[in-house]
């Protein structure tokens, strides 16, 4: 096990050194690998926005194109304070890997803004959002570049996004943004599509392993948008029995269960899940190392390191979150037998119900919410299937057969345009 102290945790550098693992198993030329391990185009900006005091703040926004190969490029749209360019550039590379898995017909991008938005009122993030379009708009549009919600926004974010964009070129254009609200064009599904996905992906684990969900016990590191969702479908559609959760202020426990609606009504009105009556406080740090069957971690980057990665004692690891584990991280997990469905694989359900609204804004015609769960459901299903023939086939671990099946179907694309 490496030394936690020199293990590197930047964002992009771990991208990288799990590409080319992947890469060099794949056997894939040089120009290929130099090709792919670096960002096709950035964009680092400056957005004025005069904040409700009358006084006028400065934010930096970032966004990245990272490969069109397959299509235009897709991500989402983070406001986090720590957001940084290295940390879209993993993110865009990690979503030219996720819409390959899935085979959609999309690149990968991702976009940020530094800032806190915690802090600001409604009309400031509004003038933040419409800002940040005029500052990237002419290299956004449905057949170009292609942003979503991610952390700390939503979709009224992305309808004010929508309207400048829309104002800017004077014609209606649904499908440059998706994960907007349904009165915009938005899709039926797309609120809970990462957990459903993730939900989807866990089922199936679960049948190889030979894990009965109706006994299953889970933890969930991170308990906003994207865990609570994944808490309560888990609990609905598969009968998991969530144990633990937490969020950036604590974390509760109850080793019977926990009533997950209760939970998730109570951190809705309260912001946290801390002071739930149902459960015992307990060390946020601990959670990811409870005796549990399932832990998904759905928080930020770096969760699980060569610090921790010893001390999981989960059989499934499933990766709601972006980038969740290091790669020293990974070679322990591995060797210790832990089942890790990879971040890219596991939460691909979000760009997937994406890629599902824009071929509705492209027809003009919406489906029910039956409709793309069946969608969502066979493209996830027969993604993961994909992913463990290749992890069983060739020796590897989950997110290694995810990255070669990804990498060779983009660097696929690459050599028939004649790129490389």
């Amino acid at each position: 096990m490496s030394d936690t102290k020199s293990e590197s945790l930047n964002p992009f550098a771990i991208a990288q050194r799990q590409f080319d693992g992947a890469a060099e198993l794949l056997g894939l030329d040089v120009s290929a690998r130099l090709l792919l391990r670096e960002p096709m185009r950035e964009f680092a900006v400056t957005i004025p926005v005069r904040m409700d005091d009358g006084n006028t703040r400065v934010f930096k926004g970032y966004r990245v194109q990272y490969n069109n190969s397959r299509g235009p490029t897709k991500g989402g749209l983070r406001w986090h304070p720590d957001e940084t360019i290295d940390t879209v550039r993993a993110l865009a590379a990690w979503m030219t890997w996720k819409t390959a898995v899935v085979d959609l017909p999309l690149g990968g991008g991702k976009g940020g803004v530094t800032c806190n938005p915690l802090e600001m009122t409604e009309g400031e993030k509004e003038r933040l959002a419409r800002g940040y379009i005029r500052a990237v708009g002419r290299v956004l549009g449905a057949t170009r570049d292609i942003p979503a919600p991610d952390v700390y926004t939503n979709s009224q974010i992305m309808a004010w996004m929508l309207d400048e964009y829309e104002t800017l070129v004077g014609e209606t254009h649904p499908g440059v943004i998706t994960g907007k609200p349904l009165q915009l064009g938005g899709s039926q599904g797309r609120g809970d599509a990462t957990a459903r996905g993730g939900v989807y992906v866990m089922r199936e684990a679960c049948k190889l392993l030979g894990i009965d969900p109706s006994t299953a016990r889970v933890a969930v590191q991170g308990f906003g948008k994207v865990g609570s969702n994944a808490a309560l479908l888990g609990s609905k559609v598969l009968g998991l029995t969530v144990v633990a959760a937490c969020d950036v202020n604590g974390a509760v426990i109850n080793e019977d269960g926990i009533d997950v609606d209760a939970l998730a009504q109570h951190s809705l009105r309260t912001g946290s899940v801390v002071g739930f009556d149902g459960a015992e406080s307990m060390d946020p740090d601990g959670l990811l190392e409870l005796p549990v069957d399932i832990v998904v971690p759905a928080a930020l980057e770096n969760a699980i390191t060569a610090r921790n990665a010893g001390k999981i004692q989960a059989k499934i690891v499933c990766e709601l979150a972006n980038g969740p584990t290091t790669p020293d991280a990974d070679a322990v997990l591995h060797e210790r037998g832990i089942y890790v469905i990879p971040d890219f694989l596991a939460n691909a359900g979000g760009v997937t119900v994406s890629y599902l609204e824009q071929v509705q804004n492209a027809y003009n015609y919406y489906w029910d919410v039956k409709e793309v769960h069946t969608q969502l459901d066979r493209r996830m299903t027969e993604s993961f299937h994909a992913v463990h023939e290749l992890h069983e086939s060739r020796k590897v671990d989950m997110r290694t057969a995810a990255y070669m099946i990804s990498i060779d179907r983009v660097a696929t694309a690459c050599r028939l345009r004649g790129w490389i």
